[in-house]
């Protein structure tokens, strides 16, 4: 510590003042670990010290492991610490879960939530404080599943555009549809939506078309059409009345929506609160 110190600092000095040491404690020890290795670490100058070639090739090796104790310190007071992430889409990281933040903190104030997101699923690392939300039948082979709520699909739009388009089903309007186009998370589309239905409607590839589940949303509240609504995603803004059932048709797929763990890691017990806080949520 007190070779990394001067060598950082250019001072023996300043050194001994940053780690609570005298100025001749500091050359000391240099001096020790400079005879220990059989080269000179230091050119010394009044009041200044400079690193020689062998001291800086040591300096980026002493930093570089350093820097290595103090990631792998980091990441062990997180396991340690009462941080929680949970993994998710985006649109259920901004649908579902920051409207709940609140409540969450309320309950469990001690808990440090995190949010994490992407564009696709991601497997679920051997992390004890890594809740992850997935959609799928539970079988899983490297996770601890619990089912949270069943997928029901219903048509959603803004109460304003409800008014003018009444008959928006009858017509099935490419201008009136919303389309979800995922690329790394597939899910169900308009056509599959109508198919169930037995409702005659082929898609052309037109009308409003958006790569993420939370800009659909966002169009649907906007007035710009009628969305695929995933019931839970979508609940907190139908019961702000931003939203409306367009219909009454609602597809239960037969899929489920699960709160995983990996299996390799047991749960931190923060981690398993707020698991099941979340699992109690959707169920309700």
């Amino acid at each position: 510590m007190s070779f990394e110190a001067a060598a950082r600092l250019g001072s023996f000095t300043e050194a001994a003042e940053e780690l609570g040491l005298t100025q001749a404690a500091i050359s000391y020890s240099v001096k020790l670990l400079e005879s220990d290795l059989g080269t000179a670490l230091f050119h010394r100058w009044h009041r200044l010290v400079e690193l020689t070639e062998s001291g800086r090739q040591f300096h980026a090796d002493v930093a570089s492991a350093l820097q290595q104790i103090a990631r792998s310190a980091d990441t062990l007071r997180l396991t340690a610490s009462d941080r929680v992430t949970v993994d998710s889409s985006t649109a259920f990281a901004s649908h579902w879960m920051i409207p709940r933040i609140p409540a969450i903190r309320s309950q469990y104030p001690q808990i440090d939530i995190r949010l994490l997101t992407s564009d696709r699923d991601v497997e679920i690392g051997r992390d004890p404080t890594l809740v992850g939300i997935r959609r799928g039948n539970g079988d899983w082979s490297d996770y601890r599943a619990v089912r949270a709520t069943e997928e029901v699909i219903v048509a959603v739009c803004s109460p304003a555009y409800l008014n003018q388009h009444p008959g928006w089903l009858e017509e099935r309007s490419e201008r009136t549809l919303i389309h979800l186009e995922e690329p790394h998370r597939p899910r169900p589309t308009w056509q599959d939506w109508f198919n169930h239905f037995h409702v005659a409607y082929t898609d052309h590839g037109e009308g409003l078309r958006l790569n993420e589940y939370s800009l659909v949303v966002q169009a649907a509240i906007g007035g710009q059409g009628v969305a695929l609504g995933w019931r839970h995603i979508v609940e907190h803004a139908v019961k702000q009345r931003l939203l409306v059932e367009a219909s009454d048709m609602k597809w239960r797929t037969g899929m489920s929506f699960y709160a995983v763990m990996h299996k390799a890691v047991e749960p931190s017990p923060d981690a398993k609160r707020i698991m099941d806080w979340i699992v109690n949520e959707l169920q309700q």
